[in-house]
């Protein structure tokens, strides 16, 4: 197993071993992304982790239906579709 590795770079060489490599190389990458989150955070964002089900999954299709037809024939739920109607802004929608 090679313990070191030469490689150009803008026509400089650079010769380090693998273990070196791979910390300069998740360094840089880790430094990359701190300072991209941290211009999301400069504009007013803020990172947010959800969870959501998963539509790939095997009975997701079954279980939609199965749902929707619980609540088809429901006044409450037909309310409330026809206010989202309503309210919906459906502008640059295609």
């Amino acid at each position: 197993m090679r313990k070191s590795v030469a490689c150009n770079v803008s026509g400089v060489y650079y010769a380090f071993c693998y273990m070196q490599r791979e910390i300069m190389m998740s360094i840089s990458t880790s430094a990359r992304v701190q300072k991209h989150r941290q211009s999301l955070r400069e504009a007013g964002l803020r990172p947010l982790q959800i969870w959501v089900p998963d539509t790939r999954r095997n009975g997701f299709a079954d279980e939609c239906r199965r749902q929707s037809l619980l609540i088809r024939d429901d006044a409450a739920d037909q309310e409330t579709c026809m206010w989202l109607e309503a309210v919906a802004d459906h502008d640059g929608w295609q």
